[in-house]
Order: structure tokens, then C-alpha cells, then sequence
């Protein structure tokens, strides 16, 4: 953040907030670093927010709103739990699940909960009209991989999707996978031998019904032959989930 010494705690703050992108969720640490008052860096924020300047978020978090016809747009998901997505600048979480089905087309539906993608969990909590919730992900998160992440953990999770079923989830994850790139490929088939059976032979089939069954060999010899997997809908997509147990 910029700062000049002649400058009050009141001027640099307005001065930085000018700067930022609409939608930017900051703390007053963002701002202690240069001015080493904290109560007064604190209160500056606070009028701003009371001018209508700046706008809360939650405790000790504050925002530049973006104005519309229909009222300030809240931030978006990733701006409003950033700090629970990165720390020191290494990646620690992702958006996944609710946050994630209405990008990846699967449903239209925007949810109030945000889940997060992490290594180590802890109990959800409400962050202003948000539910922050988690979701454990035994690999190792990497800016690369999310994505596939994501998809993994929407095939996970394929009963929950809002307002869809899983014929059509089924369709819509052919429709992803068929883009990607043999290498993409098998490092989503590395990465899925950490997630439920279920998942695995879901995947597999979907592999299958795109000719990639080479690929799909791993999670074939990772599954135990006799056990079923109840997916009604999924033999309506695909025609290889006899050889997955799916039924």
C-alpha cells in the first residue's frame, strides 16, 4: 500500500481504499503495517463505513462495495473467504461444492453456503449472510490441480447438486472430461485413488464411455469387485456401468 508521511492515518486510508478494486475485502492489518496505529486505523475504517464509503463484512473485515440499481453487490465468494484459501501465499484451500456446481454447469442454483476444500478441517461458521463450510481433501493442493479437485469432489458429492439428477450430471461430466488432455487425465485418475470407492468407479465408467479405459485402469484394480454402487440415473448416460458395479 502506498504511503507518504505527511499524509493522517484518515488521507492514507482513503487514499489506499481509492485504489482498490470494487469488491476487494481488506482487514486493518492490511493498513498497520505502514501506520503502526491500529485504534486509529480501526476508527478511520469504521467512519467509512458509517459515510457509507466502505461496507462490513464480517468483524474486522470490511469491503469496497459495488454500487447497482438493485442495492451494493456483495463481494464474491473467492473475496469473501480468501483468507481461509491462502496463507503466506501458499495455496491452503479452494472453492468446491455449492461455490462451485453453478460454474462448472451443473446447476443454476447460487447457495448461500461456501464450502471450502482443505487439508485440515474445522466446524463450519457463519460469515455475514454466508455459511463457510468444509471439506476434507486428502491431496496435496496445488494451484494446478484444483480443478480437478473440484470436479472430483462434484462427482463426490454427485446426490447433492442442487436442482439436477444424475443422469444429467453424469452427461454434463462427459461433456468436461472429453476436453482435457491425456496428462490432465491421469493425474485426475492419481488424484481420485484418494477419494471414496463410489467415486472411483463413477469416474472409471465416465473414463470408459470416452475411451479412456486405459487411463481408467488404476481405479479398476483400487475397487473390490463384489461391492455395488447405487447411482439411479447413471446407467441412463453411460453404458459401462455394468463393468463398475453401478447400479
Amino acid at each position: 500500500m502506498y504511503y507518504n508521511k505527511k499524509m493522517k492515518t484518515t488521507e492514507y486510508i482513503a487514499f489506499n481504499i481509492d485504489r482498490l478494486p470494487k469488491g476487494y475485502v481488506f482487514t486493518y492489518a492490511d493498513f498497520t503495517t505502514e501506520v503502526k496505529q491500529k485504534e486509529a486505523v480501526i476508527k478511520a475504517l469504521n467512519r467509512m463505513v458509517a459515510s457509507g464509503k466502505i461496507a462490513k463484512l464480517s468483524k474486522g473485515k470490511y469491503y469496497k462495495p459495488e454500487n447497482t440499481p438493485f442495492g451494493n453487490l456483495q463481494p464474491n465468494q473467492a473475496q469473501v473467504v480468501k483468507d481461509l484459501l491462502e496463507e503466506n501465499g501458499k495455496i491452503t484451500g479452494y472453492l468446491t461444492g455449492y461455490s462451485i456446481y453453478n460454474q462448472l454447469g451443473l446447476t443454476t442454483q447460487v447457495s448461500n453456503t461456501i464450502q471450502i476444500g482443505k487439508n485440515q478441517i474445522r466446524p463450519n461458521f457463519k460469515r455475514e449472510r454466508y455459511t463457510i463450510a468444509f471439506v476434507k481433501q486428502k491431496n496435496t493442493i496445488t494451484k494446478e490441480n484444483i480443478p480437478l479437485l473440484q470436479l472430483l469432489d462434484a462427482i463426490r458429492y454427485i446426490k447433492k447438486i442442487p436442482d439436477a439428477n444424475i443422469e444429467a450430471s453424469c452427461k454434463r461430466f462427459l461433456a468436461i472430461i472429453k476436453n482435457f488432455t491425456d496428462k490432465d487425465i491421469n493425474t485426475l485418475v492419481r488424484l481420485a485413488l484418494k477419494y471414496p470407492p463410489a467415486t472411483r468407479a463413477l469416474l472409471g465408467a465416465l473414463l470408459d464411455q470416452l475411451q479412456k479405459g486405459k487411463a481408467a485402469e488404476p481405479l479398476f484394480k483400487s475397487l473390490n469387485p463384489i461391492t455395488k454402487y447405487k447411482l439411479s440415473g447413471a446407467t441412463k448416460a453411460l453404458s459401462t456401468t455394468e463393468k463398475w458395479n453401478i447400479v
